[in-house]
């Protein structure tokens, strides 16, 4: 039987709890996820971070352990540039955060999906000192 498809929602999430949420995925071990301690250090204090679920996710290896969604991740760092990044989120977790308010800001989000480097991409850039700032859209 093939699972539903994820959510169709954008949720807009603030440092705080990007954070939580990483602390979460690495508390169960799920695949999909950043180092809290890289989140604390990199994402902006103040941040506007959005999460999309991209699939529905289980570790066959693990029956005990719910299937979660695997999430695409926009995170704003403190330099003002923004990087691309995957989460994995429980589904119980995930449905209280907060909506996008508005189509406009969704649009936003898969406007910036395509354009702005991931994390390793990111940090590649900052390791050699290429690192540029990304406009914001």
């Amino acid at each position: 039987m093939r699972d539903p498809a994820p959510p169709r929602e954008l949720k807009v999430i603030d440092t705080a709890s990007l954070l939580a949420l990483e602390e979460e995925a690495q508390a169960f071990a799920l695949s999909q996820r950043l180092k809290p301690e890289w989140v604390a250090a990199h994402a902006a204090p103040a941040g506007v971070h959005h999460l999309c679920p991209a699939i529905w996710h289980s570790l066959r290896h693990r029956p005990g352990l719910p299937r979660h969604l695997r999430c695409e991740l926009l995170i704003e760092l403190r330099s003002g540039e923004r990087v691309m990044s995957l989460l994995d989120v429980l589904p119980d977790t995930f449905a209280p955060l907060p909506r996008a308010r508005s189509r406009e800001e969704a649009e936003r989000f898969v406007r910036l999906w395509g354009s702005v480097p991931s994390v390793g991409e990111w940090e590649e850039r900052s390791a050699d000192g290429s690192a540029q700032r990304h406009p914001s859209a």
